[in-house]
């Protein structure tokens, strides 16, 4: 063995470590570029107003719930939660488009719940909520009346035969 062929086997093993790496930085930036960049989707701006149903007046430090929504409807992970001004209003921007189920609460008012189809860069969404309505119950005596009605006048009433 001569002194030169250890260098000649270590040139070989660098040339193989060279193209080993290139080859994986080459894949990678294939892979990555294939893959849908979500920093390049288009997003929204949503506005809320969130206002009284019977007088239209806002209502404030509602909480706006956002859900997103996979293709096939269901509910995914990732909620995100805004409260309104005192004008009632609030807003987010950078909302990726495709479905999202909008839920609001208040206090004081029915539970609030829609999907909407994000599709354009801005979106004005105005929510009605309602008073909470009266429940029937099947355990309250509906058929009774309160005062009972005499079919025949009281006997002091009566007139003599």
């Amino acid at each position: 063995m001569t002194a030169g062929a250890p260098l000649h086997k270590m040139a070989g093993m660098w040339k193989v470590f060279f193209a080993g790496m290139m080859t994986a930085v080459f894949l990678s930036g294939s892979l990555a570029t294939a893959q849908k960049d979500k920093d390049n989707e288009p997003t929204s701006w949503l506005y809320f107003s969130v206002i009284k149903d019977d007088n239209g007046k806002p209502v404030r430090n509602a909480a706006v719930i956002l859900h997103p929504v996979d293709a096939k409807g269901k509910q995914e992970r990732g909620d995100l939660e805004l409260k309104t001004d005192p004008d009632g209003k609030t807003n987010l921007d950078g909302v990726p488009y495709g479905p999202l189920r909008v839920q609001v609460l208040a206090h004081g008012f029915q539970t609030y719940g829609e999907d909407f189809d994000i599709s354009k860069p801005k979106i004005e969404i105005t929510i009605k909520l309602k008073r909470p309505q009266g429940q029937f119950s099947i355990y309250d005596d509906h058929a009774k009346d309160p005062q009972p009605k005499h079919e025949t006048p009281p006997p002091d009433q009566q007139k003599p035969n």
